[in-house]
């Protein structure tokens, strides 16, 4: 017997200025990996899938180097708070809120988002 991989029509949608825009099929966000995806306007957002199947959307760029790779960083949770750390110079943002939990002055834009 042969097992074929699970398929879904299921897309991820971010809420951009009050309507949902579709960014990606929901089978390419694995749990704990983030994927990018180009906004309109030349913007970029983070999406990552908890274990649990909780979506988030953050911005990609790291505002303490500018670079768009917050996609690539590592996932965790400090004190049930699920996170991303930044893969250059480590900091780490919270994934619901966009918050950086290393220095509360500083925070990335955090979207609304859903599987639909």
């Amino acid at each position: 017997m042969t097992l074929a991989p699970e398929t879904t029509d299921l897309k991820v949608e971010l809420r951009l200025s009050g309507e949902w825009f579709a960014v990606c099929d929901l089978d390419a966000l694995l749990p704990g990996r983030g994927v990018a995806a180009l906004l309109p306007g030349g913007r970029q957002a983070a999406l990552f899938r908890d274990r649990t199947g909780a979506l988030f959307a953050i911005d990609n760029r790291d505002p303490f180097t500018g670079a768009a790779v917050l996609s690539r960083g590592l996932t965790g949770t400090h004190r049930g708070r699920p996170f991303v750390a930044s893969p250059l110079l480590k900091q780490r943002f919270d994934l619901a809120s966009g918050q950086c939990l290393d220095d509360e002055a500083v925070r990335v834009a955090a979207y609304e988002v859903r599987a639909a």
